[in-house]
Protein backbone atom coordinates (compact mmCIF):
# COMPACT_ATOMS: atom_id res chain seq x y z
CA UNK A 1 0.00 0.00 0.00
CA UNK A 2 1.02 3.58 -0.76
CA UNK A 3 2.38 5.70 1.85
CA UNK A 4 0.21 9.27 2.61
CA UNK A 5 2.13 12.28 3.68
CA UNK A 6 -0.37 14.43 5.07
CA UNK A 7 1.74 17.73 4.09
CA UNK A 8 -1.18 20.66 4.81
CA UNK A 9 -3.70 19.79 7.45
CA UNK A 10 -5.84 22.05 5.92
CA UNK A 11 -6.89 23.81 2.73
CA UNK A 12 -6.11 27.19 2.91
CA UNK A 13 -7.00 27.82 -0.55
CA UNK A 14 -10.68 27.72 -2.00
CA UNK A 15 -9.43 25.89 -5.28
CA UNK A 16 -6.12 25.45 -7.26
CA UNK A 17 -4.09 28.78 -7.26
CA UNK A 18 -0.46 29.38 -9.55
CA UNK A 19 2.63 30.87 -8.61
CA UNK A 20 1.96 34.67 -9.26
CA UNK A 21 4.86 35.63 -12.70
CA UNK A 22 7.40 37.21 -10.64
CA UNK A 23 10.89 37.69 -12.02
CA UNK A 24 13.26 34.91 -11.59
CA UNK A 25 15.45 36.63 -9.73
CA UNK A 26 15.61 34.57 -6.92
CA UNK A 27 19.26 35.09 -5.27
CA UNK A 28 19.64 37.15 -2.02
CA UNK A 29 19.81 40.29 -1.01
CA UNK A 30 20.76 41.93 2.40
CA UNK A 31 19.31 45.56 2.95
CA UNK A 32 16.93 47.08 5.06
CA UNK A 33 12.98 45.72 5.52
CA UNK A 34 11.32 48.41 7.19
CA UNK A 35 14.34 49.20 8.96
CA UNK A 36 14.97 46.21 10.62
CA UNK A 37 17.36 44.09 8.31
CA UNK A 38 17.31 41.14 5.64
CA UNK A 39 15.70 40.75 2.39
CA UNK A 40 15.50 37.33 1.17
CA UNK A 41 15.16 38.66 -2.42
CA UNK A 42 11.97 40.43 -2.56
CA UNK A 43 10.96 38.19 -5.40
CA UNK A 44 10.72 35.08 -2.61
CA UNK A 45 9.27 37.09 0.20
CA UNK A 46 6.76 38.54 -2.08
CA UNK A 47 6.30 35.08 -4.27
CA UNK A 48 5.69 33.44 -0.65
CA UNK A 49 3.01 35.08 0.30
CA UNK A 50 0.97 36.29 -2.19
CA UNK A 51 1.80 33.16 -4.90
CA UNK A 52 2.61 29.76 -3.06
CA UNK A 53 -0.38 27.07 -3.53
CA UNK A 54 -0.68 25.89 0.06
CA UNK A 55 2.47 26.00 1.86
CA UNK A 56 3.87 22.48 3.16
CA UNK A 57 4.90 22.08 7.10
CA UNK A 58 8.30 21.00 6.04
CA UNK A 59 10.76 18.34 4.96
CA UNK A 60 10.09 15.05 4.73
CA UNK A 61 13.02 13.95 5.90
CA UNK A 62 13.89 10.84 3.47
CA UNK A 63 16.63 8.63 4.44
CA UNK A 64 19.63 9.45 2.05
CA UNK A 65 20.08 6.77 -0.69
CA UNK A 66 23.49 5.40 -2.75
CA UNK A 67 23.35 8.79 -4.28
CA UNK A 68 23.68 12.11 -2.24
CA UNK A 69 23.04 14.35 -4.68
CA UNK A 70 22.29 15.15 -8.15
CA UNK A 71 23.78 17.36 -11.15
CA UNK A 72 21.43 17.75 -13.94
CA UNK A 73 22.36 18.67 -17.58
CA UNK A 74 19.68 20.44 -19.52
CA UNK A 75 20.49 20.49 -23.18
CA UNK A 76 17.12 22.27 -23.91
CA UNK A 77 15.46 22.64 -27.59
CA UNK A 78 15.81 18.45 -28.35
CA UNK A 79 19.28 17.46 -28.88
CA UNK A 80 19.97 15.12 -31.90
CA UNK A 81 20.42 11.48 -30.42
CA UNK A 82 22.04 10.76 -34.13
CA UNK A 83 24.36 13.45 -33.66
CA UNK A 84 25.46 12.46 -29.80
CA UNK A 85 24.68 9.55 -28.52
CA UNK A 86 23.52 6.84 -30.82
CA UNK A 87 24.42 7.57 -34.48
CA UNK A 88 24.08 5.06 -37.19
CA UNK A 89 27.18 4.96 -39.28
CA UNK A 90 25.94 2.52 -41.57
CA UNK A 91 22.62 4.11 -42.10
CA UNK A 92 22.31 5.85 -45.65
CA UNK A 93 23.74 9.44 -45.96
CA UNK A 94 19.93 11.01 -45.53
CA UNK A 95 19.76 9.12 -41.91
CA UNK A 96 22.73 9.15 -40.43
CA UNK A 97 23.63 12.52 -40.89
CA UNK A 98 26.82 15.17 -41.87
CA UNK A 99 29.31 13.15 -38.55
CA UNK A 100 31.72 10.84 -38.28
CA UNK A 101 31.92 8.81 -35.68
CA UNK A 102 34.65 8.27 -32.50
CA UNK A 103 34.99 5.52 -30.67
CA UNK A 104 34.55 4.49 -27.15
CA UNK A 105 36.30 2.52 -24.61
CA UNK A 106 32.85 0.29 -24.43
CA UNK A 107 33.37 -2.25 -26.98
CA UNK A 108 31.79 -1.84 -29.99
CA UNK A 109 30.39 1.03 -29.09
CA UNK A 110 30.54 4.61 -30.79
CA UNK A 111 29.43 8.20 -30.18
CA UNK A 112 29.28 10.61 -32.17
CA UNK A 113 32.90 12.50 -33.17
CA UNK A 114 31.80 15.50 -31.19
CA UNK A 115 31.99 13.54 -27.79
CA UNK A 116 35.38 11.87 -28.52
CA UNK A 117 36.57 12.85 -24.94
CA UNK A 118 33.27 11.48 -23.73
CA UNK A 119 34.10 8.62 -25.51
CA UNK A 120 37.10 8.36 -23.39
CA UNK A 121 35.50 7.82 -20.21
CA UNK A 122 32.48 5.98 -21.86
CA UNK A 123 33.77 3.62 -18.87
CA UNK A 124 32.23 5.19 -16.13
CA UNK A 125 28.50 6.01 -17.44
CA UNK A 126 25.33 4.47 -18.72
CA UNK A 127 23.82 5.79 -22.12
CA UNK A 128 20.27 5.07 -22.37
CA UNK A 129 19.04 4.59 -26.50
CA UNK A 130 15.48 3.60 -25.86
CA UNK A 131 14.21 6.70 -24.00
CA UNK A 132 10.07 7.37 -25.36
CA UNK A 133 8.31 10.53 -24.53
CA UNK A 134 4.51 11.39 -25.02
CA UNK A 135 4.79 14.27 -27.30
CA UNK A 136 7.07 16.27 -29.82
CA UNK A 137 6.05 20.10 -27.71
CA UNK A 138 8.92 21.84 -26.40
CA UNK A 139 6.75 23.30 -23.61
CA UNK A 140 5.00 19.79 -22.58
CA UNK A 141 8.32 17.70 -23.11
CA UNK A 142 10.19 19.66 -20.97
CA UNK A 143 7.53 19.89 -18.80
CA UNK A 144 7.37 16.17 -18.00
CA UNK A 145 10.86 16.20 -18.17
CA UNK A 146 11.34 17.98 -15.10
CA UNK A 147 8.41 16.63 -13.18
CA UNK A 148 7.44 13.37 -14.60
CA UNK A 149 3.59 14.47 -15.52
CA UNK A 150 1.87 16.39 -18.39
CA UNK A 151 0.94 19.49 -18.27
CA UNK A 152 -2.63 20.17 -16.63
CA UNK A 153 -4.73 23.27 -16.44
CA UNK A 154 -6.30 22.05 -13.24
CA UNK A 155 -2.35 21.76 -11.05
CA UNK A 156 1.11 22.26 -11.39
CA UNK A 157 3.47 19.84 -10.39
CA UNK A 158 6.96 20.27 -8.72
CA UNK A 159 10.16 19.57 -10.37
CA UNK A 160 12.45 16.85 -9.02
CA UNK A 161 14.71 19.77 -7.76
CA UNK A 162 12.12 20.74 -5.72
CA UNK A 163 10.96 17.36 -4.42
CA UNK A 164 14.56 16.93 -3.48
CA UNK A 165 14.68 20.35 -1.39
CA UNK A 166 11.51 19.34 -0.07
CA UNK A 167 12.53 15.89 0.74
CA UNK A 168 16.00 16.59 2.76
CA UNK A 169 16.36 19.77 3.30
CA UNK A 170 19.48 22.46 3.27
CA UNK A 171 22.90 20.42 4.01
CA UNK A 172 26.11 22.13 5.85
CA UNK A 173 24.19 25.95 5.57
CA UNK A 174 23.67 25.42 1.71
CA UNK A 175 20.70 25.75 -0.50
CA UNK A 176 19.39 22.31 -1.45
CA UNK A 177 18.68 23.17 -4.78
CA UNK A 178 20.74 25.39 -7.01
CA UNK A 179 20.00 26.44 -10.67
CA UNK A 180 23.05 27.27 -12.67
CA UNK A 181 22.77 30.23 -14.08
CA UNK A 182 18.34 29.51 -13.54
CA UNK A 183 16.24 26.92 -14.42
CA UNK A 184 12.74 27.78 -17.04
CA UNK A 185 9.17 28.08 -15.77
CA UNK A 186 8.79 23.96 -15.80
CA UNK A 187 11.14 23.42 -12.48
CA UNK A 188 8.76 25.45 -10.68
CA UNK A 189 7.34 24.18 -7.20
CA UNK A 190 4.13 23.37 -8.39
CA UNK A 191 1.87 22.72 -5.48
CA UNK A 192 4.82 22.68 -3.10
CA UNK A 193 5.54 26.02 -0.96
CA UNK A 194 7.77 27.98 -2.97
CA UNK A 195 10.52 27.68 -0.32
CA UNK A 196 11.59 24.44 -2.15
CA UNK A 197 12.22 26.85 -5.32
CA UNK A 198 15.75 26.93 -7.03
CA UNK A 199 18.24 29.14 -5.70
CA UNK A 200 19.25 31.12 -8.88
CA UNK A 201 22.48 32.73 -9.93
CA UNK A 202 21.40 35.34 -12.27
CA UNK A 203 24.40 35.28 -13.73
CA UNK A 204 26.72 33.67 -16.10
CA UNK A 205 29.47 31.66 -14.55
CA UNK A 206 31.72 32.56 -17.53
CA UNK A 207 31.80 36.34 -17.24
CA UNK A 208 34.77 37.70 -16.22
CA UNK A 209 35.05 38.71 -12.33
CA UNK A 210 32.11 36.41 -12.11
CA UNK A 211 30.58 36.29 -8.51
CA UNK A 212 27.49 35.17 -6.86
CA UNK A 213 25.43 38.59 -6.44
CA UNK A 214 24.31 39.62 -2.97
CA UNK A 215 25.72 36.87 -0.77
CA UNK A 216 28.35 38.74 1.34
CA UNK A 217 27.57 41.53 3.83
CA UNK A 218 27.73 45.17 2.85
CA UNK A 219 30.70 47.05 3.90
CA UNK A 220 29.03 49.01 6.02
CA UNK A 221 27.74 46.08 8.64
CA UNK A 222 29.60 43.61 10.71
CA UNK A 223 28.72 40.53 12.29
CA UNK A 224 28.18 42.01 15.40
CA UNK A 225 25.63 44.45 13.55
CA UNK A 226 24.30 41.44 11.46
CA UNK A 227 23.26 39.49 14.64
CA UNK A 228 21.37 42.33 15.77
CA UNK A 229 19.35 42.93 13.02
CA UNK A 230 18.69 38.83 12.66
CA UNK A 231 17.28 39.06 16.34
CA UNK A 232 15.52 41.84 15.51
CA UNK A 233 13.39 40.62 12.90
CA UNK A 234 12.66 37.53 14.65
CA UNK A 235 11.03 39.76 17.34
CA UNK A 236 8.90 41.43 14.59
CA UNK A 237 8.01 38.04 12.90
CA UNK A 238 6.58 36.78 16.26
CA UNK A 239 4.72 39.78 16.68
CA UNK A 240 3.18 39.52 13.22
CA UNK A 241 2.66 35.46 13.43
CA UNK A 242 0.24 36.30 16.17
CA UNK A 243 -1.94 38.63 14.29
CA UNK A 244 -1.91 37.31 10.75
CA UNK A 245 -4.64 35.23 9.76
CA UNK A 246 -2.64 32.68 7.71
CA UNK A 247 0.57 31.84 9.41
CA UNK A 248 1.84 28.93 7.42
CA UNK A 249 2.95 31.71 5.09
CA UNK A 250 4.51 33.94 6.96
CA UNK A 251 6.20 30.75 8.35
CA UNK A 252 7.39 29.94 4.70
CA UNK A 253 8.84 33.32 4.32
CA UNK A 254 10.86 33.20 7.42
CA UNK A 255 12.31 29.99 5.92
CA UNK A 256 13.48 32.37 3.06
CA UNK A 257 14.78 34.72 5.60
CA UNK A 258 16.57 31.86 8.16
CA UNK A 259 18.28 30.21 4.34
CA UNK A 260 19.40 33.46 4.10
CA UNK A 261 21.35 34.04 7.24
CA UNK A 262 23.02 31.00 7.16
CA UNK A 263 24.24 31.68 3.62
CA UNK A 264 25.39 35.28 4.14
CA UNK A 265 26.97 33.88 7.79
CA UNK A 266 28.86 31.44 6.47
CA UNK A 267 31.89 31.67 4.82
CA UNK A 268 32.65 27.88 3.87
CA UNK A 269 29.43 28.45 2.22
CA UNK A 270 29.80 31.64 0.17
CA UNK A 271 33.50 30.01 -0.64
CA UNK A 272 31.35 27.20 -2.64
CA UNK A 273 30.09 29.81 -4.81
CA UNK A 274 32.92 31.42 -6.30
CA UNK A 275 36.12 29.80 -8.65
CA UNK A 276 38.87 32.17 -7.51
CA UNK A 277 40.75 29.00 -6.07
CA UNK A 278 40.17 26.82 -8.72
CA UNK A 279 43.83 26.02 -10.27
CA UNK A 280 44.74 26.04 -13.85
CA UNK A 281 44.87 22.57 -13.84
CA UNK A 282 41.07 22.56 -13.72
CA UNK A 283 40.28 24.47 -16.35
CA UNK A 284 42.36 23.08 -18.40
CA UNK A 285 40.50 19.55 -17.33
CA UNK A 286 36.95 21.27 -18.19
CA UNK A 287 38.38 23.33 -20.71
CA UNK A 288 37.73 26.33 -22.52
CA UNK A 289 35.64 26.84 -25.43
CA UNK A 290 34.24 30.13 -27.55
CA UNK A 291 31.50 30.68 -29.49
CA UNK A 292 31.31 31.28 -33.61
CA UNK A 293 30.87 34.97 -32.29
CA UNK A 294 34.20 35.04 -29.99
CA UNK A 295 32.22 35.01 -26.36
CA UNK A 296 32.91 32.04 -23.73
CA UNK A 297 30.71 28.99 -23.90
CA UNK A 298 29.44 28.74 -20.36
CA UNK A 299 29.60 24.84 -19.32
CA UNK A 300 33.25 24.09 -18.50
CA UNK A 301 33.05 26.84 -15.56
CA UNK A 302 29.48 26.43 -14.63
CA UNK A 303 29.67 22.60 -14.38
CA UNK A 304 32.99 23.21 -12.48
CA UNK A 305 30.65 25.17 -10.25
CA UNK A 306 28.45 22.70 -9.69
CA UNK A 307 31.27 20.38 -8.71
CA UNK A 308 32.07 22.67 -5.94
CA UNK A 309 28.68 23.39 -4.84
CA UNK A 310 28.01 19.25 -4.37
CA UNK A 311 30.94 18.86 -2.32
CA UNK A 312 30.00 21.58 -0.05
CA UNK A 313 26.37 20.15 0.40
CA UNK A 314 23.93 21.44 -2.34
CA UNK A 315 21.50 18.09 -2.97
CA UNK A 316 20.10 19.34 -6.08
CA UNK A 317 22.01 20.98 -9.15
CA UNK A 318 20.55 22.07 -12.48
CA UNK A 319 23.01 23.13 -15.73
CA UNK A 320 21.25 24.79 -18.28
CA UNK A 321 23.14 24.54 -21.88
CA UNK A 322 22.18 25.73 -24.95
CA UNK A 323 25.57 25.36 -27.17
CA UNK A 324 25.79 27.83 -29.88
CA UNK A 325 22.49 28.02 -31.66
CA UNK A 326 20.76 25.74 -28.92
CA UNK A 327 19.16 22.51 -30.07
CA UNK A 328 16.55 22.96 -31.50
CA UNK A 329 17.98 22.53 -35.12
CA UNK A 330 15.75 22.14 -37.84
CA UNK A 331 18.16 24.07 -40.23
CA UNK A 332 22.00 23.66 -40.23
CA UNK A 333 22.43 20.93 -37.46
CA UNK A 334 26.12 20.50 -38.82
CA UNK A 335 27.16 23.62 -37.85
CA UNK A 336 25.17 23.95 -34.85
CA UNK A 337 26.14 20.68 -33.52
CA UNK A 338 29.70 20.78 -34.53
CA UNK A 339 30.16 24.13 -32.97
CA UNK A 340 28.34 23.81 -29.46
CA UNK A 341 28.86 19.78 -28.51
CA UNK A 342 32.64 20.02 -28.44
CA UNK A 343 32.51 22.45 -25.75
CA UNK A 344 30.37 20.03 -23.54
CA UNK A 345 32.18 17.46 -24.79
CA UNK A 346 34.85 19.00 -23.12
CA UNK A 347 33.53 20.09 -20.28
CA UNK A 348 31.47 16.62 -19.46
CA UNK A 349 34.17 14.44 -19.48
CA UNK A 350 36.24 16.55 -16.97
CA UNK A 351 33.67 16.95 -14.56
CA UNK A 352 32.92 12.95 -14.58
CA UNK A 353 36.66 12.41 -14.39
CA UNK A 354 37.08 15.50 -11.46
CA UNK A 355 34.05 13.72 -10.26
CA UNK A 356 36.13 9.92 -10.27
CA UNK A 357 39.24 11.30 -8.94
CA UNK A 358 37.63 13.08 -6.25
CA UNK A 359 35.36 9.97 -4.73
CA UNK A 360 32.27 11.97 -5.45
CA UNK A 361 30.97 9.93 -8.52
CA UNK A 362 29.32 7.28 -6.29
CA UNK A 363 27.41 9.67 -4.45
CA UNK A 364 26.84 12.22 -7.05
CA UNK A 365 24.14 11.22 -9.76
CA UNK A 366 25.12 13.04 -13.42
CA UNK A 367 22.22 12.84 -15.91
CA UNK A 368 22.34 14.68 -19.39
CA UNK A 369 18.89 14.93 -20.67
CA UNK A 370 17.22 16.62 -23.76
CA UNK A 371 13.25 17.17 -23.99
CA UNK A 372 12.79 15.15 -27.12
CA UNK A 373 15.18 13.68 -30.11
CA UNK A 374 14.88 14.46 -34.19
CA UNK A 375 13.81 13.00 -36.84
CA UNK A 376 15.36 10.22 -38.45
CA UNK A 377 15.93 11.83 -41.76
CA UNK A 378 17.46 15.01 -42.62
CA UNK A 379 14.83 17.77 -44.04
CA UNK A 380 15.42 19.91 -46.72
CA UNK A 381 17.17 22.71 -44.99
CA UNK A 382 20.21 20.18 -43.44
CA UNK A 383 17.96 20.06 -40.02
CA UNK A 384 16.12 17.56 -38.07
CA UNK A 385 12.86 17.98 -37.10
CA UNK A 386 11.12 17.29 -33.72
CA UNK A 387 10.93 13.71 -32.91
CA UNK A 388 9.12 12.12 -29.49
CA UNK A 389 8.91 8.39 -30.22
CA UNK A 390 12.74 7.48 -29.37
CA UNK A 391 15.93 9.23 -28.04
CA UNK A 392 18.98 9.40 -25.46
CA UNK A 393 19.67 10.39 -21.70
CA UNK A 394 22.69 9.59 -19.65
CA UNK A 395 22.94 9.06 -15.78
CA UNK A 396 26.21 8.31 -14.05
CA UNK A 397 27.22 7.98 -10.81
CA UNK A 398 25.12 7.22 -7.59
CA UNK A 399 24.66 3.69 -7.86
CA UNK A 400 24.29 3.66 -11.66
CA UNK A 401 26.23 0.79 -13.65
CA UNK A 402 29.29 2.06 -15.36
CA UNK A 403 30.26 1.41 -18.96
CA UNK A 404 26.74 0.34 -20.52
CA UNK A 405 24.25 1.17 -23.34
CA UNK A 406 21.35 0.64 -22.26
CA UNK A 407 18.33 -0.51 -24.63
CA UNK A 408 18.71 0.14 -28.53
CA UNK A 409 16.84 1.78 -31.49
CA UNK A 410 16.29 0.25 -34.82
CA UNK A 411 18.60 0.74 -38.00
CA UNK A 412 17.21 4.42 -38.22
CA UNK A 413 16.99 5.44 -35.02
CA UNK A 414 13.53 5.91 -35.37
CA UNK A 415 11.82 3.51 -32.68
CA UNK A 416 12.70 1.64 -29.57
CA UNK A 417 14.12 -1.73 -30.50
CA UNK A 418 15.13 -3.29 -27.39
CA UNK A 419 13.87 -2.41 -23.50
CA UNK A 420 12.02 1.25 -23.84
CA UNK A 421 12.61 3.53 -21.46
CA UNK A 422 9.95 6.06 -20.34
CA UNK A 423 10.40 9.61 -18.78
CA UNK A 424 8.46 8.43 -15.75
CA UNK A 425 11.33 5.77 -15.25
CA UNK A 426 14.28 7.27 -16.09
CA UNK A 427 12.76 9.76 -12.74
CA UNK A 428 11.90 6.73 -10.89
CA UNK A 429 15.22 5.52 -10.57
CA UNK A 430 17.13 8.61 -10.13
CA UNK A 431 14.79 9.41 -7.03
CA UNK A 432 15.15 5.80 -6.04
CA UNK A 433 18.53 6.38 -6.16
CA UNK A 434 18.46 9.26 -3.68
CA UNK A 435 16.22 7.08 -1.11
CA UNK A 436 13.35 9.00 -2.53
CA UNK A 437 10.41 6.41 -2.93
CA UNK A 438 8.96 8.10 -6.27
CA UNK A 439 5.12 6.21 -5.29
CA UNK A 440 4.95 7.90 -2.21
CA UNK A 441 1.93 10.89 -2.55
CA UNK A 442 2.14 14.45 -1.54
CA UNK A 443 -1.52 16.54 -0.92
CA UNK A 444 -1.83 19.01 -3.60
CA UNK A 445 -4.81 21.50 -3.22
CA UNK A 446 -7.97 20.25 -2.96
CA UNK A 447 -6.64 17.34 -0.38
CA UNK A 448 -5.64 15.44 -3.67
CA UNK A 449 -2.96 12.94 -2.67
CA UNK A 450 -0.39 13.05 -5.59
CA UNK A 451 2.32 10.61 -6.43
CA UNK A 452 5.54 11.84 -6.67
CA UNK A 453 5.52 10.41 -9.98
CA UNK A 454 3.04 8.44 -11.36
CA UNK A 455 3.34 5.23 -13.07
CA UNK A 456 7.14 5.55 -13.71
CA UNK A 457 9.07 2.15 -12.46
CA UNK A 458 13.09 1.76 -11.53
CA UNK A 459 14.98 0.62 -14.56
CA UNK A 460 16.49 -2.52 -12.85
CA UNK A 461 18.75 -2.84 -15.90
CA UNK A 462 21.05 0.65 -14.98
CA UNK A 463 21.35 -0.43 -11.03
CA UNK A 464 24.24 -1.22 -10.05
Amino acid sequence: MKQHHDIEKKDTCPGPRYLTSFGRRSFIQVGFLGGLGLSLSDVFATRARAGAIQPATGILNFPEGKAKSVIQIILPGGLAHQESWDPKPEAPIEYRGPFGVAKTKIPGVVFSENLSRTAQVADKITVVRSVTGHIPDHAQATYLMFTGYLPSPALLHPSMGSIVSHSFGPKNNMPPYVGLPNVPSQAGTGYLSSKFGAFELGSDPALKNFKVRDISLPKDINAERFERRQSARAAVEDHFRTIESNPAELDAMGDFYNQAYKLISSPAARKAFSLDDEPDAMTKLYGEYKRPNGQPFSISRQLMLARRLVESGVRFVTVQFSGSEGWDNHTRIKEAVGNGLPAFDHAFAGLITDLDQRGLLDSTIVTVTSEFGRTPKINENGGRDHWARVFSQVIAGGGITRGQIYGSTNSTASEPEHDPVQVEDFLATVYTQLGIDPTIRLMAPGNRPIDIVRGGSVVQGIVA
